[in-house]
């Protein structure tokens, strides 16, 4: 009996596996639609908050939606134009940035020849296009302009889920066998996606703010769009601020000298130390309940399976799936392997 039940336990697993599987190459397939779904039930849980506050102020539903989606609507017309135009300037602006790269190539080809040390004269400086140093950031930029050309329906997608939002209790009720168990379960989700999201927001703004306002005083060019781009890639745990970082201080070697790319490198390291080893953890670490090791690899995970934007999303996502393990009783110890810590034991001298 005793063999049969651990073939049993065998054999769950191994279907366990292949469910996993089954599902994540289905998500794969369905990433033109799944993405601005997941990316419009996020925005009406972080609109959750607003909504539900401007209600208890008196304001009726459907009039505290319409202010909800309106704002969000003008803040991404307003980033759109603003980063926008930054970005149009950049991309005229690039010739001339390839033409200074050129010119400082030539000199130090020249300094490398009066040591003895001979480099090609063409292949270096054409390998080194200060265009290809932008790839890896313009790809999850286009990644994300894709996305947001669905803005609508994301939109539109956003403002079904809040109306439906007040349902849930009652749907819940009737169609669980406990319903106080699976209602804590989604209200423990919903919390904590608003209040990572929430704090990583206001996180990233004082950082692209910081990055904005350093580059503008060491006077590197288009300080907006690089401030914008360090908030954005602030969302991408551990390689976020470096993919940041690479091309403004390339733009200010090719601008303003080799010292100035130092001090732009430096006011950038100086920004995600302060903020990403002091700040954020000080204010949602211990509430992100998730291990750096497993933030690391949901972030390749995600980013594999749903692209640039699972990237952004990857911790979210992640922690709801721990949170839905942590609601079973059988499947708790991968819970616990996701988690920063182990819990404390219980030893037998405890009352």
């Amino acid at each position: 009996m005793n063999e049969e039940t651990k073939q049993g336990n065998r054999t769950s697993v191994l279907l366990k596996l292949a469910a996993f599987v089954i599902v994540i190459a289905g998500i794969r397939m369905a990433v033109p639609i799944l993405v601005p779904f997941l990316l419009a039930v996020f925005l009406a849980i972080i609109c959750g908050g607003p909504m539900s506050w401007l209600q208890r102020k008196g304001v009726p539903r459907a009039l505290s939606l319409l202010i909800v989606v309106i704002a969000v609507t003008a803040i991404l017309l307003l980033l759109a134009v603003l980063v926008g135009a930054s970005l149009k300037k950049f991309s005229s602006a690039l010739p001339v940035y390839r033409l200074s790269l050129n010119e400082q190539m030539a000199a130090f080809l020249k300094w490398s020849g009066r040591l003895g040390v001979n480099l090609p004269e063409r292949g270096l400086p054409e390998g080194l296009d200060p265009a290809a140093a932008f790839n890896l950031v313009a790809s999850i930029l286009t990644g994300l302009g894709g996305v947001l050309t669905n803005t609508f329906l994301i939109l539109l997608l956003m403002m079904f889920v809040l109306f439906e939002a007040t349902t849930i209790p009652a749907k819940v009720h009737a169609a669980s066998a406990d319903p106080a168990r699976s209602m804590e379960t989604i209200v423990k989700f919903i919390s904590s996606v608003q209040h990572y999201m929430s704090l990583k927001t206001a996180v990233s703004l004082a950082t692209g703010i910081a990055i904005a306002g350093w580059l503008a005083i060491l006077g590197v060019d288009f300080p907006l769009l690089w401030g914008f781009l360090a908030f954005l890639l602030n969302y991408i745990p551990n390689i976020g601020s470096i993919l940041a970082a690479v091309p403004a201080v390339l733009l200010a070697m090719l601008q303003l000298g080799t010292g100035s790319a130092f001090l732009a490198a430096l006011g950038y390291m100086a920004v995600n130390l302060f903020i990403g080893n002091v700040v954020e953890p000080r204010i949602m670490g211990k509430d992100l309940g998730l291990s750096t090791l497993v933030v690391f690899l949901s972030l390749v995970f995600w980013g594999w399976v749903l692209g640039p934007v699972g990237m952004f999303l990857s911790v979210p996502l992640t922690n709801a799936f721990k949170i839905g393990l942590e609601s079973s009783e059988d499947n708790r110890w991968i819970a616990v392997f996701l988690g920063p810590k182990a819990p404390a034991a219980i030893t037998e001298e405890d009352p």
